[in-house]
């Protein structure tokens, strides 16, 4: 290295001290500032808590549980018990032990499908010379003239109609579990055989409803062979029925309902509701949705909008008081009433203004929108009607509907039987084989 090179790195190394004693005094004045608050203050400095900070610090000490939450064991149908019969390291014979823990595995069985072969065994008679052939029933697991059992009927009616899956895959399912190879015309078969047996449940469901104080009715649209029609949805909070029809008309539901219904109708804003004359219960929640979509079109009626909420909102709060008389309840829905009609009279007279429509329907349905405040045991909604018919329309865009008149039939008929059971909280397929079971019951039979 030459004499040069070495003065202009001395230099260079001088240079870097002064800026590295520059960087250490300056440390220290930030770390100053730091103690005493950055505004030379003793107060310590804020730092921003984060959310678990911050809702530790709402909610205070957690209590203590008196039990543990964690996944509960189910009950074991089978012990396997794990050893090492040898030490992996010196290969010493181990015997003995203790229970160290458990491991806890759900599997299903890999179980082929019976095929029983029931013998009819022919005796005779000694005395009358009679010869005797016994008779199979339900008793012994046989239907009618069925190659299926019950288990099986039912299994099939609760994959297509319940589970909502197409025969093909019905079809596929059953032999991939369990090596059953069963024909699509069979399925349909089955599905025809089981809606025929449940015909009396679905008179009973349909009988129910029309004894039931309130109900909820809604339709959508159907396809029969191509062509467009309609099925209809009666539903309460423990009964659902559904029925199709070619034509969407207000004879329709006055054929479900009858003559005996006399309870408070729940639907939507449909003309086809109008020939009911008993009380009914406009669905506000379509009232809602078009008073949105006009707001998004129109920005001046906001104001407007937002008056007819407050009305909806005070009855819902009328609604939930439950230490309101009968008295006091229709007073109150009448006073909501004349508020909403103040709003709505004028705007319905004029038709350049954007709220036109809406403030005619709001006067035209005025004293079905507030029967909820009379009744509350009645929604404000038509929900119930919604979620029944939604399972249909689901269906629908899956198989785009049924190719027959006796498809319908038997669509609706399970239909309705299948989302009773799901109100009621019960199991599809032992609900299903216990209908098949009673169907095939000489007790049944006979007062058939």
């Amino acid at each position: 290295m030459d004499e040069r090179t070495r003065e202009e790195l001395i230099a260079e190394n001088a240079l870097l001290r002064e800026r590295v004693s520059a960087l250490e005094a300056e440390v220290e004045t930030l770390r100053s500032l730091l103690s005493m608050g950055g505004n030379g203050s003793s107060a310590v400095p804020f730092v921003k808590p984060n959310r678990a900070q911050r809702r530790q610090g709402e909610r205070g000490r957690r209590k203590k549980r008196k039990h543990s939450f964690v996944r509960k064991r189910d009950i074991a149908t089978e012990e396997v018990a794990h050893a090492l019969d040898r030490c992996p390291d010196c290969g010493r014979k181990l015997s003995g032990g203790y229970e160290h823990a458990r491991r806890q595995v759900i599997e299903i069985p890999e179980t082929p499908v019976r095929i029983i072969d029931h013998v009819l065994i022919a005796r005779r008679c000694g005395v009358c010379k009679k010869v005797w052939i016994p008779k199979l029933g339900i008793a012994d697991g046989v239907v009618g003239k069925m190659r299926l059992g019950v288990n099986l009927m039912s299994l099939i009616a609760t994959l297509s109609v319940a589970k909502r899956m197409p025969q093909r895959m019905v079809q596929r399912l059953l032999e991939g579990l369990y090596g059953l190879k069963i024909s699509v015309g069979e399925i349909s078969e089955v599905l025809h055989r089981v809606s025929e047996w449940s015909k009396p449940m679905v008179c009973e469901i349909l009988s129910s409803i029309r004894g039931s104080p309130d109900v909820n009715c809604d339709e959508t649209g159907w396809r029969e062979d191509g062509i467009n029609g309609y099925l209809w949805s009666v539903s309460t909070g423990s009964e659902r029925f559904y029925y199709f029809h070619r034509r969407r008309a207000s004879r329709i539901i006055r054929h479900i309902l009858g003559g005996k219904f006399g309870g408070v109708l729940g639907c939507d804003f449909y003309s086809g509701y109008d020939w009911y004359l008993g009380p009914k219960q406009r669905c506000w929640v379509h009232l809602l949705r078009d008073l949105a979509k006009l707001v998004e079109g129109h920005s001046s009626v906001n104001e407007w909008a937002e008056m007819v909420k407050g009305i909806w909102k005070a009855a819902k709060k009328v609604a939930r008081r439950a230490d309101l008389g009968d008295e006091v309840r229709l007073r109150l829905r009448e006073r909501l009433q004349t508020k909403l009609l103040w709003l709505a009279q004028s705007y319905a007279a004029d038709k350049d203004c954007p709220q036109h429509v809406l403030a005619k329907r709001i006067c035209r349905y005025l004293p079905e929108l507030f029967t909820f405040v009379e009744h509350p045991q009645v929604a404000w909604h038509n929900n119930a009607a919604e979620r029944a018919i939604r399972p249909a329309v689901i269906a629908r865009k899956v198989s785009g509907g049924t190719r027959s008149a006796r498809g319908s039939q038997t669509k609706t008929r399970l239909m309705s039987v299948f989302a009773t059971w799901a109100l009621q909280g019960k199991q599809p397929i032992a609900a299903c084989a216990q209908m098949i079971i009673s169907s095939h019951t000489p007790a049944h039979s006979a007062a058939k």
